[in-house]
């Protein structure tokens, strides 16, 4: 049997987020893997609601932990390193990943416990990691957080390359740019590229993408023109953004304040580990309040709406000694996330409601997205010439549209969607089996799985309510007492005008009062009646059927 070289995406194939790839090569069956990124999404209150993080499900590696070589991150993105500290005990595989990234992945793995000496720190083509048979090279790409970086993993099939999240930008502020002459080199080296894995976010961007450096009048503009205090929200990891906002600020004659855990770690970090140089000085919140409003900029986490950050709890009224009145700015530089739409038009409303002027990205002078547009990818396309092109990080949308394009041009290509393995050995990719994939919910401190009905639970109390209904059951002689019940999120009054509480205890003790000896003695045949007869009753009154504890306790008899 010959040996073959397998794709699968295990999370970021079919969706915007949570990226986690696989390669192997080897006997089927037996292959040799590495894995590439173990990334997050985030909860929404629709569909997980009270859920942290949600991460890909690694039983599949976790069984096959042995054949891991390494895992490798290409950045500090949460949307691909944000597992790593929860998931790496499954696995526990070297790390591998480049400076400022493994500063990142060093933080995630101390705050989970893990053993940071698992992370392996490289330097970026012409470098290579070994790592069975694969041979990896960092190759550095532009992308929205420092030292991004594509892969190149040189197998006995042909040589891959993962994109990772990139944009073709020659002035990306702060970070490497994008050296066509160097992806030209990769392109010719050896065979050429049998595989081009490849971001496809931006697909249906009509538009060559931008350059972060375009950002820097507009945003100067912006904050000369403004009277009061400004105020400026983006991603904490996207360290050019946060320079140059600063370096409007300082140029305006403004001092800066940065808030939030999440943008000053991130600042802290690219400067410790020489990414970020000159970034203007800043000042605490307390010296920040001491100054002038025309004196002042702030430049805060929460881009997205998240509730816990500062620009909702600034949205909210006062955070750190900081209130936002009529007459200041509030500036987004970002886009915003599909499916946060709700809470950014909140913080809005509630910043307008103060008075303050919001601006928003929507016309793209105040951002530029990360990714590479349409035509920058077709650029690729041309630049590698790889003989296969493997969409990845986009919804099921995204890729296919990748690989019509793909296919259009003559290259062989494939939609692989989470769970789905490619046999990527021969001319054209083949799909050879399919994977189980579910999802890790980060819920509080624990993980729990997609599957265990936690979830689904919290939903239908949450759609309908709950009711606890208490009985006592007299070993001595079977007697039932009333039962007692208590709900919450149920309204106090049904349509018959009495308390929903009474009619419930009500229906239930002409129940009790008529109930045979064998359901009596039977806890699960008692439990499921009193659980119909209250679910009845609430349809009937209310029109909603609550999820329902019913709690049986017994007096032993003497």
């Amino acid at each position: 049997m010959s040996d073959r070289l397998i794709y699968l995406p295990l999370g970021g194939a079919g969706e915007i987020g949570m990226n986690a790839y696989v390669y192997g090569y080897g006997q089927p069956g037996k292959e040799r893997l590495i894995v590439v990124d173990l990334g997050v999404t985030f909860g929404d209150m629709d569909s997980a609601p009270g859920i942290d993080l949600i991460m890909a499900d690694v039983t599949w590696l976790e069984k096959n932990r042995d054949r891991i070589e390494g895992i490798f991150i290409t950045h500090g993105h949460e949307d691909h390193i944000g597992a790593l500290g929860h998931l790496w005990g499954r696995i526990k595989a070297p790390i591998h990943c480049r400076r400022f990234t493994g500063a990142l992945a060093a933080l995630k793995m101390d705050e989970q416990g893990q053993p940071t000496e698992a992370i392996k720190i490289h330097e970026p083509r012409p470098s290579v990691i070994q790592a069975g048979p694969f041979a990896v090279q960092f190759v550095p790409i532009s992308h929205s957080i420092p030292e991004s970086a594509a892969l190149i993993i040189d197998t006995p099939a042909g040589r891959i390359v993962h994109t990772g999240d990139f944009k073709l930008d020659g002035t990306p502020v702060v970070g490497e740019a994008f050296d066509p002459v160097v992806w030209h080199q990769i392109a010719n080296e050896g065979n050429g590229v049998k595989v081009l894995t490849c971001d496809s976010t931006n697909i249906f961007s009509p538009n060559p993408g931008r350059s972060e450096a375009v950002l820097a009048n507009p945003l100067l503009d912006f904050v000369v023109a403004q009277k009061g205090m400004v105020v400026a929200t983006t991603f904490a990891s996207n360290v050019a953004r946060l320079k140059t906002l600063a370096e409007a600020a300082l140029a305006a004659g403004r001092k800066v304040c940065l808030l939030g855990r999440a943008m000053r770690k991130m600042v802290t970090v690219a400067q410790e580990t020489g990414v970020l140089r000159n970034f203007p000085g800043v000042i605490s919140p307390e010296e920040a309040s001491d100054l002038p409003r025309d004196k002042v900029m702030l430049i805060v986490t929460g881009s997205q709406g998240e509730r816990r950050a500062a620009t909702a709890q600034l949205s909210r009224g006062r955070y750190l000694g900081l209130q936002l009145k009529e007459g200041d700015s509030f500036l987004f530089s970002s886009r915003t996330i599909p499916g946060n739409e709700r809470d950014v038009i909140r913080i809005m409303n509630a910043f307008s409601e103060m008075g303050v002027d919001v601006f928003d990205a929507e016309d793209g002078l105040y951002h530029v997205s990360g990714h590479a547009n349409r035509p920058d990818i077709e650029a690729v396309h041309e630049l590698l010439k790889p003989r296969i092109v493997i969409p990845m990080h986009g919804e099921h949308m995204h890729l296919r549209e990748h690989a019509q394009i793909a296919a259009g041009k003559g290259i062989a290509s494939a939609v692989a969607t989470n769970g789905t393995m490619l046999d990527l050995t021969g001319d054209r990719p083949v799909v050879v089996d399919r994977i189980e994939t579910s999802r890790v919910y980060l819920d509080g401190s624990v993980l729990i799985g997609a599957m265990d009905g936690i979830v689904r639970d919290r939903i239908r109390m949450a759609l309908n309510g709950h009711a606890t209904v208490s009985v006592i059951v007299d070993e001595d002689d079977n007697a039932l007492p009333d039962a007692w019940v208590e709900t919450m999120g149920l309204p106090a009054r049904g349509r018959a005008g009495v308390a929903l509480i009474d009619h419930i205890e009500s229906e239930l003790s002409d129940f009790l009062e008529r109930v045979d000896d064998k359901t009596v003695m039977d806890d699960d045949r008692l439990e499921e009646a009193i659980r119909k007869i209250t679910r009845q009753v609430s349809m009937e009154e209310i029109g909603k059927k609550p999820e329902v504890t019913v709690v049986i306790s017994r007096l032993a008899a003497e």
